[in-house]
């Protein structure tokens, strides 16, 4: 649906800027890849309700608005609340927001759906209704039935599109990059929300969006020459939040990206290293294959470059990782431990790491908000913090940690804690400077 709205604002020569509400890496690269859209994440778990609202307004300056993805069902936060969800997110935001109701086997039901979550709480913010799988034959009576029983309205339909569903594998999605014929799903999907959706509608609710109210500050950037940072970016490591990228370049870093998978060295001039998360399990032949990177990659790194790896790039420096076909390859063998696959998801969640010690990041006691979400488990995870479930009495230890080393699974988000961008930044300077 999101993705219909989006392309479809994008034909009529508008330019939209998309959000998606959570940690979510996949969606967004749906928003940007395919269609065009600047898309990034709003997570209220990471950046807080003033970060959130800065970030919203900045990526949204010069563009025709904002549409944002919601995740899971509306009131779904963390555990049994609403924190960090898409109602929590519409309400700190003050952005309207629209249900996606599925009609499909569904009559007077699908009123009741409607009122029971619009009136769930006083602010609920819904302000509008698209019915999803939704008989052409039946939606002007299902839309009359909704206007009338819950007294908001209704700005459309979707019907059933079996041709346009899209894949999944255990972490979600199928990455856009890896959709062949997506273009030409997402073509008749935006023809289909043009025939169906009150698209005029939604634009016109669009404006009663207040302004939004938040603090800023000015970043004091690493004076001299920008120290560069390898940044990885391929099939295999592509999770990155790219507000968190813009704060490590707001704190002076110059990001290169490079291919652990295609390139045979790192670029010309690093000086610090990110190795992000995505698939490298899926590419685990190609990976192990280039021995060349890998060298480099384990040189650079036991050498004293400072190195960021979550998750998928944490997995990389394993001295070897099982990959999806079940094989167990050679990988950059910085850390004394071995990656294999279990048979369910390890520790999904948010999490608040708490710094067992000075490291790379943090100072001891300090704390980062991460997030977890991997099938894949280590022999060594690491000890540098003690990860905790938010509303939960659950901890664990997690991270591998130095002066110059974060390697774990939870991901993080530079712009939730911009001190940490700045201590990854300088920790590049010096090791330039020890270069030289």
């Amino acid at each position: 649906m999101t993705c219909a709205i989006l392309q479809a604002l994008v034909d009529r020569g508008m330019r939209p800027v998309a959000f998606k509400c959570g940690p979510d890496y996949i969606d967004p690269m749906f928003h940007s890849e395919i269609i065009g859209a600047k898309s990034r994440n709003l997570d209220l778990f990471f950046l807080g309700a003033d970060t959130t609202c800065r970030l919203l307004a900045e990526n949204t300056a010069g563009s025709s608005l904002a549409v944002v993805e919601g995740v899971m069902g509306y009131y779904d936060g963390i555990g049994m609340s609403s924190d960090a969800g898409t109602y929590d997110l519409a309400r700190t935001t003050g952005t309207p927001a629209i249900l996606v109701a599925d009609a499909r086997g569904r009559a007077l039901s699908a009123a009741a759906l409607v009122k029971g979550l619009a009136e769930f709480r006083p602010d609920s913010g819904i302000r509008g209704v698209i019915l999803n799988r939704c008989s052409p034959m039946l939606y002007p009576r299902l839309k009359a039935c909704v206007e009338e029983e819950v007294g908001i309205p209704v700005f459309g339909y979707l019907p059933l599109m079996s041709e346009c569903a899209l894949e999944s594998r255990h972490l979600g999605l199928i990455t856009a990059a890896e959709v062949g014929d997506l273009r030409e799903k997402l073509r008749r999907l935006a023809e289909q929300a043009e025939k169906t959706l009150d698209i005029d509608g939604l634009l016109a609710l669009s404006g009663a969006a207040p302004d939004l109210t938040y603090t800023s500050e000015k970043p004091v950037k690493i004076a001299g020459t920008p120290p560069v940072v390898a940044l990885a970016r391929d099939n295999a490591f592509c999770f990155y939040y790219e507000d968190g990228l813009a704060e490590l370049r707001r704190q002076g870093a110059e990001l290169v990206e490079f291919s652990p998978m295609e390139d045979t060295a790192l670029p010309a001039g690093a000086c610090g290293l990110y190795l992000g998360g995505g698939y490298p399990e899926l590419y685990a032949r190609r990976l192990s294959e280039n021995i060349a990177m890998r060298k480099a990659v384990r040189k650079a790194v036991l050498g004293g470059m400072p190195c960021v790896a979550e998750c998928g790039g944490f997995l990389y420096l394993h001295q070897s990782m099982e990959g999806s076909d079940g094989e167990s390859y050679p990988m950059a063998n910085v850390l004394e431990a071995r990656a294999y696959r279990t048979d369910r998801m390890g520790r999904f969640g948010y999490v608040t790491l708490t710094a067992e010690k000075d490291n790379l990041l943090c100072r001891a006691g300090e704390t980062l908000p991460g997030h977890e979400f991997h099938y894949w488990e280590s022999t060594d995870p690491g000890a540098g913090f003690t990860a905790r479930k938010p509303q939960s009495d659950r901890k664990w230890d997690c991270v591998h940690t130095s002066a110059r080393l974060y390697a774990g699974f939870p991901h993080f988000h530079f712009a939730s804690r911009p001190e940490a961008a700045r201590r990854f930044t300088a920790a590049c300077v010096r090791y330039r400077e020890e270069l030289q």
